[in-house]
């Protein structure tokens, strides 16, 4: 599995300059409010698919003030192989695209970087995902199932495209050919997207099951939706006709609400507290993020291992501030059993006790 052993950046966010050689291990990242912290997982990110940590655009990730390309690179390391070096640049003046070198070679494939390496992140941000609206707790859902599977976030970004198109074409009248084009397009892409939310919530069984900890309770994840009722009532076969029908009729309804009624972009996400069959919103804040935590450890623990060999990195903000001392014990031994490389920020060393044996630190300089 690929470790990051080197971090460097220019002009992103806080940072005119930054570098930063680690050995591979699992790193502690700790420094005062506002020093920086956040701004280095956000950085990761740029390497991964889709928006960073922060969900920002491109030019609000560039260091206000900066003339000059901005952008970071990492290096790569897998025992005796020969180390990669990744490097993402957004060019000025509109600081608006992303150009990728993999050793030095510029790339324009958008699934370059994915089937390389994929992240997985907590941040504190996510505390009230159970409270928030849907479409909150489906793009953490894409998110979690783009962990395991490098394809995912374009099989996401192919449907919205569609249909976004789709829409455009309905408001100017367009061709029915064109329309049937499009539909059948959100019908492929979206079968798809459907199918593998499922698989990221089935598969989160075998994860608690693997982590073997009892610090962090179980949540069990259910997805309340259209094409997932169709494909729980019909197979997907006869889900794909009837998606695709369902479009064709409503051709007139969704032209006229200026947005598609029908889809996998509505479906919710349904977390359960497994041993208290409680849904999570009704959980007190403390077990909502217990569950939250448990729920990313246990999608790390089955996601992993990738078919394509990418390889997962696990970013966990401020995980600890709130956290008692045996759950801190718990989350320091069950990192250390899942392998993989973690980055860990908080405010204060002392809170990171159980887990320095096992990961370097890192305190960013002051920010200019």
């Amino acid at each position: 599995m690929r470790r990051i052993t080197s971090l460097t950046l220019q002009d992103i966010r806080s940072y005119a300059a930054f570098q930063a050689p680690l050995t591979g291990r699992s790193v502690v990242i700790t420094g005062a409010n506002g020093a920086g912290k956040t701004n280095l997982l956000e950085t990761l990110t740029l390497f991964g698919a889709g928006r960073g940590l922060r969900g920002a655009k491109l030019s609000d990730v560039v260091r206000v003030g900066a003339t000059g390309p901005a952008g970071a690179g990492i290096t790569l390391s897998h025992n005796e192989d020969e180390p990669v070096r990744l490097v993402v640049s957004i060019p000025p003046p509109r600081f608006d695209r992303r150009e990728v070198k993999i050793d030095g070679e510029v790339t324009r494939s958008a699934s370059a970087l994915s089937e390389l390496l994929r992240f997985l992140w907590l941040t504190p941000a996510m505390d009230r995902l159970f409270m928030e609206a849907p479409a909150e707790r489906r793009k953490f859902l894409d998110r979690i199932a783009a962990a395991g599977s490098s394809a995912h976030a374009a099989t996401a970004a192919r449907y919205e495209k569609a249909m976004r198109q789709r829409m455009a074409l309905l408001e100017q009248g367009g061709d029915p050919a064109l329309l049937d084009m499009f539909e059948a397009d959100m019908v492929d892409a979206g079968i798809a997207l459907s199918l593998a939310r499922k698989s990221t919530a089935d598969g989160l069984a075998r994860g608690y099951e693997a982590l073997r900890q009892q610090a962090f309770p179980r949540a069990h994840l259910f997805i309340e939706g259209d094409v997932e009722l169709l494909l729980a009532e019909q197979g997907e076969d006869q889900a794909r006709l009837s998606f695709a029908q369902r479009l064709q009729r409503q051709r007139r309804v969704d032209r006229d609400a200026r947005r598609t009624l029908f889809g996998p972009h509505r479906s919710d996400l349904i977390v359960t507290h497994e041993e208290k069959q409680m849904p999570a919103r009704q959980c007190s804040t403390g077990e909502q993020k217990a569950l939250l935590i448990g729920l990313i450890l246990a999608r790390a623990s089955a996601a992993k291992a990738s078919a394509d060999g990418s390889s997962l990195i696990l970013l966990m903000d401020e995980v600890v501030a709130h956290l008692d001392h045996h759950r801190r014990e718990a989350l320091a031994e069950t990192l250390h059993g899942l392998g993989l490389q973690a980055f860990l920020t908080g405010t204060d060393l002392e809170p990171f006790a159980p887990f320095l044996a096992d990961m370097d630190q890192l305190q960013p300089p002051s920010p200019d």
